[in-house]
C-alpha cells in the first residue's frame, strides 16, 4: 500500500486503531499479542531503555522489516510520539498491523512503577529477539 492509499483510506476507525496507551500495551504484551519496538537512535536506547523493547532506529526501519513478526501488532514508541507516529504509518504501508504508543516511553515508564513493574516483569516478559 502506498502512503497515498493509506491516507485515502484513513477514517475515524483507522484513527482510533492506530493508537494504544501504556495500560493496553502492558496487557497486550502479557497476552503475547504485541511486539514493542523502540525507534530511538542507538545512543538514546543505550542511555536508557525498556528491557522488553527491541531497538530499531527509525532511520533503519526500512532495512530491518524482516526482524518484525507478521503475526503480532507492532507497537512503535519513542519518548513522546513524534517518531513513533512516522514509524507506525510506514509499517502500515508495508502491510504490518501497527499502532503507536500515545503516552510515549516516558508515559510507559511512569505507568510501570512499583507493583505494576514487578507484576509485569514477573509475568516472564522477555526482550524481543
Amino acid at each position: 500500500m502506498s502512503f497515498g492509499e493509506y491516507l485515502a483510506d484513513f477514517d475515524y476507525v483507522a484513527r482510533k486503531e492506530m493508537k494504544i496507551d501504556s495500560e493496553a500495551l502492558v496487557k497486550g504484551l502479557k497476552e503475547g499479542k504485541l511486539h514493542l519496538i523502540d525507534i530511538r537512535f542507538k545512543e538514546e536506547f543505550e542511555a536508557w531503555r525498556m528491557g522488553f523493547a527491541k531497538n530499531i532506529p527509525l532511520n533503519e526501519l526500512p532495512g530491518r522489516l524482516k526482524e518484525l513478526p507478521k503475526d503480532k501488532t507492532i507497537v512503535t514508541a519513542c519518548p513522546h510520539m513524534d517518531r513513533a507516529i512516522l514509524a507506525m504509518a510506514y509499517l502500515r504501508t508495508q502491510g504490518f498491523d501497527s499502532q503507536y504508543l500515545t503516552d510515549g516511553l516516558l508515559g510507559l515508564a511512569e505507568y510501570l512503577r512499583g507493583d505494576k513493574a514487578r507484576d509485569f516483569i514477573n509475568k516472564g516478559i522477555k526482550p524481543p529477539q
